[in-house]
């Protein structure tokens, strides 16, 4: 019960000066899923809470100290390139085309509406990386 349905132990939470531009396409590119919304007394987004897949994260209108904050994010999909073209057609930038990586990965890097990074990727071997 100290963690709800949809989150793991650690989970990403992204700020934004554009929370809207993000939300939007986060569901288009990525068919994210709006879990919850709440607005700050100005109306601004003080919380939301997206799902891709089996994993749930938050976004926030960016205030200082948090103007201008980016992370990157390692998303597992089942078809990288789909993923990526998908990304790219719904306003992403790419940073590198899909390929097969030396570490057993097909990976793919775009950078999203709000300048965040994302390498697509799939495990192309049946192993951990700790093997």
């Amino acid at each position: 019960t100290y963690r709800p349905t949809g989150f793991t132990t650690v989970n990403s939470y992204l700020f934004t000066e554009n929370p809207i531009e993000l939300i939007n396409f986060l569901k288009a590119a990525f068919y994210a899923e709006e879990i919850n919304r709440s607005l700050a007394p100005d109306g601004a987004i003080g919380n939301c809470i997206l799902k891709i897949g089996d994993s749930c994260f938050m976004i926030s209108q960016a205030r200082k100290p948090f103007l201008g904050m980016t992370t990157a994010l390692y998303f597992f999909v089942e078809d990288v390139d789909k993923m990526y073209q998908n990304a790219l057609s719904n306003g992403a930038t790419s940073v590198f085309p899909p390929d097969d990586m030396d570490y057993g990965d097909r990976q793919g890097g775009i950078m999203d509406v709000s300048g965040n990074y994302w390498w697509i990727s799939k495990r192309l071997e049946n192993k951990g990386y700790e093997e």
